[in-house]
């Protein structure tokens, strides 16, 4: 993908939404630094990042840590040059229980199309196995697999 021209448009933002989905779900950090300035600010629940270095790392520990994991998302809202993303994601932990996190992720881009500053909010809960609704083979989300709101995940939904 290439990087989006600003001020986003509709076609832009879900792009940059839908290759965000799929870098994610790729669990490969080398993938998602291309979108980031060198020096990128992340807040990401009480973690500051600073910089791609500091966020190949933080990537690099969360799929450490998060296995298997499906993310979905939705574009929220955008303007301009900024972008607002709400997803769900579900991994397992090395002890094999199972997790559903929700979230919301506010991007903000340079005038050169990187993003510059990133903003996170994620809370989770554990999960049954048999509850997972994030389920296909490990990678990229299938194109007709459905989006957060799709699948039920929406604002007003309940988990």
């Amino acid at each position: 993908m290439s990087l989006p021209a600003l001020p986003l448009t509709l076609e832009s933002a879900l792009a940059t939404v839908r290759f965000m989905e799929d870098g994610y779900n790729g669990c490969d950090p080398a993938s998602l630094l291309p979108l980031y300035a060198i020096d990128c600010q992340w807040r990401v629940r009480a973690e500051f990042v600073w910089g791609r270095d500091q966020i190949r790392n933080f990537l690099a520990r969360k799929w450490r840590r998060e296995l298997e994991y499906r993310a979905v998302g939705d574009l929220w809202a955008f303007h301009e040059n900024r972008l607002s993303i709400c997803f769900v994601y579900e991994y397992r932990d090395d002890s094999g229980s199972w997790f559903r996190a929700y979230g919301n992720d506010n991007l903000s881009f340079l005038p050169s199309g990187l993003i510059g500053q990133r903003t996170v909010s994620v809370n989770e809960h554990p999960i049954e196995r048999f509850d997972r609704r994030l389920i296909w083979p490990l990678g990229p989300k299938p194109a007709d697999y459905g989006s957060a709101i799709d699948l039920g995940f929406g604002p007003l939904a309940t988990p």
